[in-house]
């Protein structure tokens, strides 16, 4: 309690509080803008940092993130592009509601979910920090590896095309994600003699071209956005009682969010994608998913902001990053002398409990600060297309060439733009190549340190009770949705006059 106490002190003081605000509304500005992620934001506080104290310093880290996290489901749920890879799963469903009259509806399932499921993973954080952290590090490669392609099928078994063409997506993310650097060998792969590849290919321009650019191409000059003009008198009608509704899809989005997020190098883009899955397969109306359903919305929304709490667990007690945002707050953390690790808790307790109050103040800010961002969202339908489209392309261009202040990322997004565009004509989804782009190192670096640590027997792979388990769900979810698609097949040959039939 004496911690707890000092921990207040640190917090509550006029620098540390402003500095919450301030990067609260930096990060809401950020994450609401098409083509500018959570990350970048993040990135572009760091320098600012430098001359702040060090909890205001990881305070400014922590709100930002949090907010523009949250923001980045405004424009996926006005123009269908989203800010951070896991809105990407349930993209689909909230412009589907905008489209239908709920834009209202879908933006207050995303930001009250987010602040619930944000509170859950601080609460979870706080009480079970040195035990889930204890437990993960106890994961080794083999229990990762499976992991990583269980996200993986999750993306390519929801996908819109269906099953064929979403593991074709996910074949083609994985493969852009082999660009590069050998990370054992250190040989180069597919570079063709070019150095810019040889760092490999950054998801972050990839993403911004096949979600932003494809959609100004798919618009084109039409004269407004084709969103319903809905002036949002209450930008939260409706919202608690669809979180009433589908409360079970809260708490359980909230649990496995925290629980993945505990995982260094998971994340809440993974586990987005695994309790949307998860939604649909467990629906009793599974055939509205993706055409503005609300239950995938609350669960997914809600295990976002709960993976983001949860992922601070192995950052924070052993300085091990659980994705790029954190990776950045450590090196701010040892940046200002405050170096994570276990010694964080024994040395300078305080330190901790403040990273936990900055984490409720930032998730409670949300609710007023997210009011204000839906309240002012529908300004974007009385904007023209062409200079909508316009503004986004200039963002999409700055954020691309900001990542490695270069014009080769610049060059990757509008290519991939292209890419896009023609592959959605086609009916192939796009979310699954970003998330094969994203986990592929995490799947090829874990597949090649097993199979070393095994020596090369792929019995290995189960050699262990939790890999075990992982290897024998993730083998079960192919083998039955194998089964249902060749069934489906079979059974619309013998009966090709029946739409029905055809596999989903």
């Amino acid at each position: 309690m004496d911690a707890f106490a000092l921990a207040v002190g640190l917090v509550f003081n006029a620098e540390t509080l402003i500095t919450i605000f301030l990067a609260a509304v930096f990060g809401l500005f950020v994450g609401a803008i098409p083509g500018l992620t959570a990350t970048m934001a993040t990135a572009l506080l760091v320098p600012v940092t430098f001359y702040m104290a060090p909890i205001p310093a990881i305070a400014a880290i922590i709100s930002c993130t949090a907010m523009a996290i949250t923001a980045g489901d405004l424009p996926g749920t006005l123009l269908r592009i989203p800010g951070t890879p896991a809105s990407a799963a349930y993209v689909e469903d909230s412009y589907r509601l905008a489209q239908n009259g709920k834009a209202g509806l879908a933006i207050g399932i995303g930001v009250v979910g987010s602040v619930l499921g944000g509170l859950f993973g601080f609460l979870f954080l706080l009480f079970t920090a040195p035990m889930l952290a204890k437990a993960a590090l106890g994961f080794s490669s083999f229990e990762y590896f499976w992991l990583a392609v269980l996200g993986l099928s999750c993306a390519a078994l929801i996908s819109s095309g269906g099953l064929v063409k979403g593991a074709l997506a996910l074949l083609l993310g994985l493969f852009i994600a082999q660009v590069g650097m050998d990370p054992l060998t250190a040989t180069p792969r597919f570079t063709f003699g070019n150095i810019e590849l040889m760092g490999g290919i950054s998801f972050i321009p990839i993403m911004i071209g096949m979600f932003a650019v494809s959609e100004v191409m798919r618009a084109g000059r039409r004269a407004m956005a084709e969103v319903p003009q809905i002036n949002l008198k209450n930008p939260f009608e409706g919202t608690l009682g669809a979180l009433w509704k589908y409360r079970k899809n809260q708490v359980r989005g909230s649990i496995i969010g925290s629980l993945l997020g505990a995982l260094p190098g998971v994340g809440g883009d993974l586990a987005a994608w695994i309790t949307y899955s998860l939604a649909k397969r467990t629906s009793k109306e599974p055939e509205k998913f993706g055409k503005g359903h609300p239950e995938g919305l609350v669960e997914a929304g809600a295990t976002n902001n709960a993976a983001l709490s949860a992922s601070w667990i192995p950052a924070m007690v052993f300085g091990i990053p659980g994705d790029a945002v954190t990776a950045i707050a450590v090196g701010v953390l040892v940046m200002k002398g405050l170096d994570p690790g276990p010694t964080l808790m024994t040395l300078h307790p305080e330190n901790f409990y403040a990273v936990m109050i900055v984490f409720a103040i930032a998730n409670i800010l949300m609710l007023p600060l997210g009011w204000v961002a839906a309240k002012s969202a529908r300004w974007i339908f009385e904007v023209p297309r062409a200079l909508l489209n316009a503004a986004i392309l200039l963002f999409c261009i700055v954020g691309s060439y900001s990542i490695n202040n270069s014009m080769f990322g610049v060059w990757l997004m509008l290519g991939a733009g292209i890419v896009a565009y023609v592959l959605e004509a086609r009916m192939i989804a796009i979310a699954p190549i970003i998330l094969g782009i994203v986990l592929g190192p995490l799947v090829e670096t874990n597949f090649t340190t097993s199979m070393m640590i095994a020596d090369g027997n792929l019995l290995g792979f189960f050699g262990r009770p939790v890999a075990a388990v992982f290897g024998v769900v993730t083998l079960l979810i192919w083998s039955v949705a194998i089964f249902r698609t060749v069934r489906g097949l079979v059974k619309h040959q013998e009966n090709p006059g029946s739409v029905n039939q055809l596999p989903s």
